[in-house]
């Protein structure tokens, strides 16, 4: 049985491309469809009888940067690309080659809007807040500015007292940006929080040199807000397939608890909040 999976792969989509796809004069007849092979190596800037020996799989163990020259070659879109990697039993190098996408769409907006009485926002590996929904706005609303969850956690003064159990959630922060660095450790936005944190958090200075790894977990949120009192909130992380780094968070209480009952005022409190500033001031 042929399991030249990768082999097959590079061909059927060398076989998808033309010449002029890729910028390249046509030269000659061609007996194959699409570039040859020759073509492909020249644009990926490999020598081709190792091309020649990936796709006839006599060759199996392309290094990243192979996969990265190939991928660019090919034309390959996301999806592909990491389709490629697999076959290869490489782990995508997403921090050289693909690009964190710092805006948030306007279908991700319209579906965060969509959940009107739960918190939900999009954050970044930095954990930077990209979009917030409103009730996600009047949770965090404590903060000034709610812009970054590990330096509102470290250096806001509404930190100690938001979460409920700081300790807790200062080394779940850590650890996730421990994670982000593993992705990305020359990330310039990174690097810059990770120097101010340190410069003004010990505690944060701490546990950065613990050099803890972990993403996120399903763990309850312990909360303490000023307007509402504790809260308790379960929440799901899911990825953002079309903006790679980013992550959609929910939040969410269980229903008939108090936790829910909070969270409904606060929503309510923050909804009046809004009414009455967009009123009109008459003289």
């Amino acid at each position: 049985m042929d399991d030249n999976h990768l082999g097959d792969f590079l061909r059927a989509r060398r076989a998808g491309l033309q010449p002029e796809d890729v910028g390249m004069a046509s030269y000659g007849a061609r007996r194959v469809a699409g570039l040859r092979r020759e073509e492909v190596a020249v644009l990926a800037g490999v020598n081709a009888d190792y091309y020649t020996r990936l796709e006839q799989g006599r060759e199996r163990n392309p290094s990243s940067q192979v996969l990265d020259a190939l991928s660019r070659a090919l034309r390959l879109d996301a999806d592909s690309r990491a389709h490629l990697y697999r076959l290869a039993g490489v782990a995508p190098s997403e921090g050289t080659s693909v690009h964190a996408v710092e805006q948030v769409s306007p279908a991700l907006r319209q579906l965060m809007d969509g959940y009107p009485n739960t918190p939900a926002f999009v954050m970044n590996r930095t954990l930077d807040l990209l979009a917030v929904n409103a009730l996600a706005d009047a949770l965090y609303a404590p903060f000034s500015p709610a812009d970054n969850l590990a330096r509102m956690t470290f250096l806001d003064p509404a930190g100690r007292h938001f979460y409920a159990d700081w300790d807790r959630a200062a080394q779940a922060t850590v650890a996730n940006l421990r994670a982000a660095a593993g992705f990305a450790p020359d990330n310039p936005r990174l690097r810059e929080l990770v120097r101010t944190l340190t410069e003004h958090s010990a505690d944060f200075a701490r546990l950065w040199n613990a050099h803890t790894v972990r993403g996120k977990t399903q763990d309850a949120k312990h909360l303490r807000h000023p307007e509402v009192g504790p809260l308790t909130l379960t929440y799901q992380a899911f990825d953002v397939r079309d903006a790679p780094g980013q992550q959609l968070v929910i939040y969410h209480a269980e229903p008939g608890t108090p936790s829910a009952q909070s969270l409904h005022l606060l929503g309510s409190l923050h909804a009046t909040q809004r009414r009455h500033e967009a009123r009109p001031h008459t003289p």
